[in-house]
């Protein structure tokens, strides 16, 4: 694609997004926000009128229980190629907009500041979703779909999709396809565009201990064992002071990662300093000094994090107290070949085996991992339209797996497809935090390029 069929998709997708930008901002005023259970109903609704007007078929799947799941269907024109079929997977529940003090805008009234859309939910995903709806508007003006598409759209991927499972399973051949975009993506960092191909599982725990049944004076800590420190020995037996996860089982079922692999990952654009300013860091990257790349690590290796931790007093001032109970909250990140049941097995046995039967562990979510080979035919195609549309202006970049979860695994199991992850995301777009915000150059190419994708896919 030469800079002026660029600048002639860009400045098309630009007039057909400002064309539907009404019926955009209507959809991000939706407090879909599936936590509070707010506005899903009126939601699930307005989704089915975008769908429609759209030109596409729709049908509202709600016998499963949880939020309904939304199938979409847009039939290849009569010039293309009705045996290839595209699905996209969406959301239409967003997170909640706390902390309100933070936000600069009202989090439900979408408005454009210097170029930037703010609004919650904007980027993750509703932005995405729009995008697919008015690249599907440009090609029914300019000739007709090359492809069939399909749309799955659930409205429960913000409380961890515990319910999609059973839907993709029993409507399996509705959401039949040859290839699946997934939900999200953007640009790095580095202003690159990301195509991801797969992204790690979760699986995520409560952990709580009680060593009496009231709080004690502190005096008693003489004789009386305290179960924050409890906890905390508990924690520091999983994991070893070179960050090593030492539970036993915790790595079974994980493959050796390929040349490839490790090609894919050294690929991956990393500037240490840049990483470490950002987020204001004290220390050392973890894998310093060990045979292990940050990207490497970041791509093909889990993770146990302890997210929280609380155990007595808190507040301001003196309280001589020897609390009660402690709990923390622990989360796995997951790669191919581990499933969160045997993750929740092996740390469990952990526990029992170092003497600590009595603190009480209970998986709270779980989401299974999933890759994309680097190398599949549908990845390979993602990219190359993805460079025709950016060019020498952003470099397109692969990332063997995205840094969020999501339940892209159910998609491999029940549906057997290749899936890619691209969006109209940036680095800064805040996605669950406040502020949250894609940049409206950002979605118009967004628009172009999943025009040029969809013309390709059906040849």
């Amino acid at each position: 694609m030469t800079q002026t069929n660029y600048s002639t998709a860009v400045e098309a997708a630009k007039e057909m997004a400002h064309k539907r930008m009404a019926e955009f901002e209507d959809y991000l005023r939706m407090e879909s926000v599936s936590t509070e259970n707010r506005q899903i109903p009126e939601t699930v609704a307005y989704v089915k009128g975008l769908i429609e007007r759209t030109g596409g078929e729709v049908q509202v799947l709600d016998d499963l229980g949880g939020n309904p799941v939304i199938y979409g269907y847009f039939k290849a024109s009569p010039q293309g190629n009705s045996e290839r079929t595209l699905l996209f997977y969406n959301h239409y529940d967003v997170q909640p907009s706390d902390p309100l003090e933070e936000w600069r805008t009202e989090p439900f009234e979408p408005t454009v500041v210097d170029g930037v859309l703010y609004a919650r939910g904007v980027s993750d995903n509703k932005a995405n979703f729009m995008a697919r709806l008015n690249a599907l508007s440009l090609l029914n003006e300019s000739g007709g779909l090359s492809c069939n598409v399909k749309f799955l759209l659930e409205g429960e991927e913000e409380i961890g999709s515990p319910n999609l499972g059973k839907y993709i399973e029993k409507y399996a051949d509705l959401f039949k396809a040859d290839a699946c975009i997934w939900e999200a993506g953007s640009k790095d960092k580095y202003e690159n565009y990301v195509v991801s191909a797969g992204m790690k599982g979760i699986a995520y725990f409560d952990l709580e201990v009680d060593t009496a049944n009231i709080d004690i004076h502190s005096s008693m800590a003489a004789i009386i064992d305290n179960p924050a420190w409890r906890l905390i020995h508990a924690l520091e037996s999983m994991k070893n002071s070179k960050n090593e996860i030492v539970v036993d089982g915790f790595y079974d079922g994980i493959p050796p990662l390929s040349d490839k692999d490790k090609a894919a990952a050294a690929a991956q654009p990393f500037d240490a300093k840049q990483v470490a300013e950002q987020y204001g860091l004290t220390g050392k990257f973890i894998t310093e000094g060990t045979a292990v790349s940050p990207t490497e690590a970041l791509a093909f290796y889990p993770t146990m994090t302890v997210c929280g931790f609380s155990s007595g007093y808190t507040g301001p001032g003196i309280k001589t107290v020897l609390p009660r109970s402690a709990k923390a909250k622990l989360d796995c990140r997951l790669v191919p070949g581990q499933s969160p049941e045997n993750v929740h097995e092996s740390l469990r046995r952990h526990l029992d085996a170092h003497g600590y039967e009595d603190v009480r562990l209970t998986m709270i979510a779980a989401e299974g991992a999933q890759r994309t080979s680097v190398e599949d035919p549908f990845i390979e195609m993602v990219v190359q339209t993805a460079q025709a549309v950016y060019g020498d202006k952003n470099p397109v970049v692969v990332s063997p797996s995205m840094a969020g979860t999501g339940p892209s695994e159910l998609f491999e199991k029940y549906l057997k497809l290749p899936i890619a992850g691209v969006g109209a995301g940036w680095a800064h777009s805040g996605a669950h935090a406040p502020n949250e915000n894609v940049r409206l150059n950002d979605y118009y190419e967004n628009i172009a390029h999943m025009v040029h994708l969809m013309e390709v896919f059906g040849r």
